[in-house]
């Protein structure tokens, strides 16, 4: 499981061989959601100010994300993205 980044506790990764539509989890403790890249649609439970700040950070890289998404399903390569700061 590639660790695209970390910050504040909350770990974002993509799997290898993931299935469709594009999407990254992110882990908190004991909480792990999944969030659709073209949508914002998210699945799963976290608490409401980690749930707030990885949305503000997937807003800010929606397109490294979709890159990383394509890298990994084809090469197997992924690149880091920075934390929300």
């Amino acid at each position: 499981m590639p660790e695209l980044c970390r910050f504040l506790g909350i770990v974002i990764f993509m799997n290898f061989n993931e299935h469709n539509p594009p999407h990254f989890h992110a882990k908190y403790g004991d909480f792990e959601m999944i969030v659709e890249i073209n949508s914002g649609i998210v699945e799963g439970k976290f608490p409401k100010r980690a749930l707030n700040l990885v949305m503000e950070w997937y807003e800010i890289h929606k397109d490294e994300l979709m890159q990383n998404w394509e890298l990994i399903r084809t090469t197997g390569d992924f690149n880091k993205i920075q934390p929300l700061e």
